[in-house]
């Protein structure tokens, strides 16, 4: 069974009918995954005999009609910690590293009812953009096999935009949700920082990591993000905000909602392409009755260069923990403790990785702290300044989730700084900590192209609502890979 042209409701409504069963369900989600990931390689783990477990113990205690999650499979990207289940942030150090305790998302979708199905490859320990820097496979895009899925939760986007399973769970620390939703042609949701517990997420850059879901449709985004927020004292930054349903503003209307259109993301380095299509989206808006005008968020262009600072310094210092003593891969032959350090994480990060905890580790060093990571900070505190002075006048703010659209592989590999830029429109909602979503906006050149739309926060509703009235105005979640409508 594949979920290309099914929705979480319809499979509630299938299961409460009990003209599908759990196991059935769960079963044949296996039977499709083992069917299709040659071909898309999203998969790292398979989970089977937990889930096939869990969808007896639903089938034999029934499901109640409130409990929308009940018995629908998801995959999980491999850097959330999951009891019992190898858990490797695709990364070689951490390799048959098996959790005993599992992250906080989990928990809650697992009191939901929901299947964890399998964990899903990213790029190593979520530093990426292409998911090409996973120790063990290489995600192929849903619509072209020869182009790369985004990342770094490209595993999880696939796995969804594939139809291999009806949503996922991705982390976003620069855009690692968004930009793989965009290349894949679905949506995927960066909530507010604080909004989603990150207890149990392996640390890329604590104070920019966030959970997020992917989905084929806005309707389900909500639905899994109702499941998943909510306050967790185990995390000391989780917000006791109160959490909304998600779905309540669902209804189509637009009417009135003030929308800023920042110059600056549709500026030098955004294919014309990409722009076209994306502006087409912002009129379709407007033509439901949005009120849309130009805003400039000049700082903008400083974002990458802040957030490389910022986030392989925090990564630098979180990754100090794999060393060969505690966690999955301790290198062999070794004659001291030293030599047991440097040789177990020679051998076990990957070049990404070292490059990015040498760049942390430089700008903390005593002699360029003040010139690099305190800049940094201080330019942080000016883009989120800038965020807030125009959500003072405006609901949302709109642009495209990314400069280009999926590329092919190794295109990008010998220049990080041009990977890098990559992530240019989608850093900037990290470092201040705001809400972003990515939903489907059209085609170029038979790929898809991401439209962002980004909320003040702990607005995620009016976010959902925006892009809930252009689904429905524009259908494209009914295209699918393979080109079947």
């Amino acid at each position: 069974m594949n979920f290309l042209k099914t929705t979480v409701k319809d499979l509630h409504q299938d299961l409460i009918a009990k003209e599908l069963s759990v196991s059935d369900l769960t079963k044949e989600t296996f039977d499709n995954i083992k069917a299709t990931d040659d071909r898309y390689e999203a998969f790292i783990t398979l989970m089977e005999e937990q889930a096939l477990g869990q969808a007896q113990n639903l089938d034999e205690n029934g499901i109640e009609e409130d409990q929308i999650l009940a018995g629908i499979p998801f995959g999980i990207k491999d850097n959330m910690v999951t009891k019992d289940v190898q858990t490797t942030a695709a990364s070689r150090i951490l390799k048959d590293f098996k959790p005993v305790y599992s992250a906080a998302v989990l928990e809650n979708l697992e009191q939901a009812g929901a299947i964890g199905v399998g964990k899903l490859n990213l790029d190593e320990f979520a530093m990426g953009s292409t998911t090409e820097t996973s120790y063990y496979k290489q995600t192929k895009n849903a619509w072209d096999q020869t182009k790369i899925p985004g990342g770094s939760s490209g595993g999880s986007a696939v796995a969804v935009a594939a139809g291999q399973v009806p949503f996922a769970l991705g982390s976003d620390t620069g855009g690692s949700i968004r930009q793989p939703a965009a290349f894949n042609g679905i949506v995927g949701l960066k909530p507010t920082y604080g909004r989603v517990s990150r207890w149990g997420l392996i640390a890329f850059a604590s104070s920019l990591d966030q959970i997020g879901p992917l989905t084929r449709t806005v309707e389900d985004n909500a639905l899994v993000l109702n499941a998943i927020a909510g306050y967790d004292a185990r995390d000391q930054t989780s917000s006791k905000k109160t959490v909304p349903d998600f779905t309540a503003g669902l209804t189509g209307d637009v009417k009135g909602m003030k929308i800023a259109i920042p110059k600056e993301y549709f500026g030098k380095g955004v294919d014309p392409k990409v722009v076209e299509v994306v502006k087409a989206g912002i009129a379709q808006l407007e033509a439901l009755g949005a009120k849309v005008e130009e805003v400039s968020l000049p700082h903008t262009k400083y974002g990458v260069a802040a957030y490389y600072i910022l986030g392989s310094s925090e990564a630098s210092s979180n990754l100090q923990r794999f060393d060969g003593i505690r966690y999955g891969f301790r290198a062999e032959n070794v004659k001291t403790l030293e030599d047991l350090y440097v040789q177990t994480r020679t051998q076990g990060f990957g070049d990404e990785v070292k490059r990015r905890i040498m760049l942390g580790t430089y700008s903390l060093s005593a002699g360029s702290y003040d010139a690099y990571f305190k800049k940094a900070a201080q330019v942080r505190t000016l883009i989120a300044n800038e965020f807030q002075n125009v959500f003072a006048q405006y609901d949302l703010i709109i642009a495209p989730t990314t400069p280009n659209i999926a590329y092919g592989f190794g295109e990008n590999q010998d220049d990080p700084q041009v990977a890098y830029m990559n992530d240019a429109l989608t850093i900037p909602v990290n470092l201040a900590g705001l809400p972003g979503i990515s939903i489907n906006a059209g085609f170029v050149d038979g790929l898809p192209v991401g439209m962002q739309l980004i909320g003040n926060r702990f607005e995620e509703a009016k976010i959902y609502q925006a892009a809930y009235a252009f689904e429905q105005a524009t259908r494209l979640f009914e295209k699918i890979p393979g080109g079947e409508n």
